[in-house]
């Protein structure tokens, strides 16, 4: 993220771009890490309530490098929500629950952004001719749009990167539900190599080749969210 930023030639608009994607990753991981202790707590599973986890305090869920990582590629992860799944009346079903809430959360907050970055978008160009009279409002709205770009780009990237049916991804935890036991288990003694093997081929892309698969996924599904609303208020209109 932070790569493509300072690749930019307006150095104002590159400093307001960072200014403004550190809420937004501070706000995706917090609310990430708060939604697998919300579900976990109402599952039965007190441990994250306990420990003071559920809340939307950024304090309380980010990791140095997982947060360093969310600025500069797009993509990370806050410390893990500690669950205990014998407090489960199915322990699989969940554990398989509480994993999912976390990017269903990102997906969420992932498509409001989306939203407001459409509506914003289209007050641009109905007001154009009167914003660009109006220096202020005119710069308020061009932070807003940045602010819910990246708001949107950011949290789908991260419902996606954690959706990775693999351990330890949170998608691995969903998808075992549907696995036999035998066979979740021999590929969770994997874990400590996918993530790395996930977060090299990751940065080789985005170096080498200029793509993130990640950041291609969120794009697509912030623009199919986009399009058809600013095409629906364009239509209202003309």
């Amino acid at each position: 993220m932070l790569f493509s930023l300072l690749s930019g030639g307006d150095i104002k608009l590159t400093i307001i771009s960072i200014l403004l994607t550190l809420p937004v990753v501070l706000i995706a991981l917090s609310f990430h890490e708060a939604s697998h202790a919300f579900v976990a707590h109402k599952l039965g599973d007190r441990t994250a309530y306990n420990l003071g986890r559920m809340t939307f305090n950024p304090l309380k869920h980010i990791d140095p490098i997982g947060f360093l990582c969310m600025l500069v590629f797009g993509y990370g992860w806050a410390k893990p929500v500690p669950i205990n799944t014998r407090n489960f009346k199915n322990p699989r079903r969940g554990m398989a629950l509480t994993a999912i809430a976390g990017p269903i959360s990102n997906l969420l907050l992932g498509a409001i952004s989306a939203v407001l970055f459409a509506i914003v978008s289209f007050m641009n160009m109905l007001y154009a001719p009167q914003l660009a009279t109006m220096g202020l409002m005119s710069n308020v709205m061009n932070v807003l749009m940045i602010f819910f770009y990246f708001g949107g780009m950011m949290n789908f990237t991260l419902a996606v990167f954690n959706m990775i049916p693999l351990p330890p991804f949170d998608g691995s935890r969903f998808f075992s539900l549907f696995l036999p036991k035998k066979w979740y288990f021999s590929i969770m003694k994997y874990e400590r190599y996918t993530m790395i093997i996930v977060l090299v081929i990751s940065m080789l892309c985005t170096r080498i080749f200029n793509f993130s698969p990640f950041s291609f996924v969120a794009n697509k599904l912030f623009y199919a969210i986009v399009r058809p609303i600013l095409n629906l208020l364009l239509q209202s209109i003309f």
